[in-house]
């Protein structure tokens, strides 16, 4: 009683970094000018105006932009979208024509998870990929899918836990009741009283956006509720 939970959520935080790693331009762009990037991405791939695109061409932009960053195949495309491999193959090729610097990010990696046998996260945490030396055609296919995604979904996973170290120091050296209770996948759920909502949002902002330093600089959407289920988006008064 008398308390609320306050969400913060990293905003599109892989894909924020995969531009990062790739340094495509179009997709820094698209996060520069605050734009819906998967709409953006519909545009690009299909060549339409962004006003022509629905919601069913943003869905599979959507799931390419994610799949990209998680090594999806053609073959996966067509199964995620049921349609014929062929067609997924031109999505695919169509996606890397509009963000070449994805593509080329894609092929630089498995050459050098190949050639030094790991991959790292911008922090330098290495994973190691005996998979890419297997006999098995699948495995090895397996670890290239894990040589274009652990620099990516690594890095997140480094961030948060950077965040919520630096949090846990930040709450304590302002003597603030406000308590960090949860991390689920790129969100915090703190418990606060009301009279500190508008700091624990200030100071979780500030030091979730600025854990990993990246070019496009990360976001956090912030949300309030007396329940997880039930909160409603919040914005700070300081904007």
């Amino acid at each position: 009683p008398g308390k609320l939970l306050l969400g913060a959520d990293y905003s599109q935080q892989e894909l924020r970094i995969l531009a990062h790693v790739s340094g495509d331009e179009g997709l820094k762009a698209d996060f520069a000018a605050h734009n819906d990037v998967h709409l953006a991405a519909a545009a690009r791939v299909l060549g339409l105006a962004p006003e022509q695109v629905g919601p069913k061409e943003r869905s599979v932009a959507k799931m390419i932009n994610y799949g990209i960053a998680y090594g999806l195949s053609d073959f996966g495309l067509a199964q995620r979208l049921s349609i014929p491999r062929e067609e997924a193959h031109q999505y695919i090729s169509d996606y890397y024509a509009a963000y070449p610097g994805i593509q080329r990010y894609t092929v630089e990696m498995k050459i050098l998870a190949r050639d030094q046998g790991f991959v790292s996260t911008l922090l330098g945490r290495r994973r190691y990929l005996p998979e890419l030396t297997a006999r098995n055609g699948a495995l090895r296919s397996a670890g290239e899918r894990m040589a274009i995604n652990m620099p990516i979904q690594g890095t997140a996973a480094d961030g948060m836990k950077i965040a919520m170290v630096r949090l846990d120091a930040a709450l304590r050296e302002r003597g603030m009741r406000s308590r960090m209770l949860l991390q689920v996948h790129d969100e915090l759920v703190f418990e606060s009283d009301e009279d500190e909502l508008e700091a624990l949002a200030t100071v979780a902002s500030e030091v979730m956006e600025a854990a990993l330093p990246l070019d496009p600089a990360l976001e956090v959407d912030l949300k309030v509720g007396t329940d997880w289920e039930q909160m409603d988006r919040y914005v700070r008064d300081d904007g």
